[in-house]
């Protein structure tokens, strides 16, 4: 993928695995929805889970943009990542990705309902800005003419954003 394809990936996809180093054992991942704004990705999540307090505490984590369509093909994205707290952000940020979620716009209408779960759960905005990415093609198995040398994987490819 070139820089173009990269960035139009990630433009038109919608979930991702959050990744981040944890204080102790091996590295936390968990599958997240997101959204664009500019250049940057915006995640919500809860102020008190291990992915605000990650950032907050080491200020970069990974995203694995996933495609949701059979053959699975995917892009890490690694960035710089901030907590914003201010709630009408937080608030839209959420609207946003329930619509994504959905796969069209939230009503007004539901705002007052999302601004109480964003109160009661403490939600918070995660901003992603991308740095770099790792991209590995992917090869796949259809049927039996594709196994062999042709199936063999290379390296992948850091490259920046």
């Amino acid at each position: 993928m070139d820089r173009a394809e990269r960035r139009e990936f990630v433009r038109t996809h919608r979930t991702a695995v959050f990744g981040y180093s944890r204080k102790s054992d091996g590295p936390a991942q968990s599958i997240v929805y997101y959204v664009s704004d500019g250049d940057d990705l915006l995640v919500s999540t809860m102020g008190a889970r291990a992915k605000a307090k990650a950032v907050e505490r080491l200020g970069k984590v990974s995203l694995c943009v996933l495609d949701e369509q059979w053959p699975p093909s995917y892009l890490v994205v690694y960035c710089q990542a901030k907590l914003e707290t201010e709630p009408r952000a937080v608030v839209d940020l959420m609207m946003r990705i329930a619509g994504v979620m959905a796969g069209k716009p939230m009503p007004e209408t539901v705002r007052p309902l999302v601004e109480d779960g964003a109160r009661r759960e403490g939600r918070v905005a995660v901003r992603l800005t991308p740095y770099a990415t790792f991209h590995s093609p992917p090869k796949h198995v259809h049927d039996a003419t594709d196994v062999g040398a042709k199936l063999l994987h290379g390296l992948g490819d850091a490259l920046p954003w």
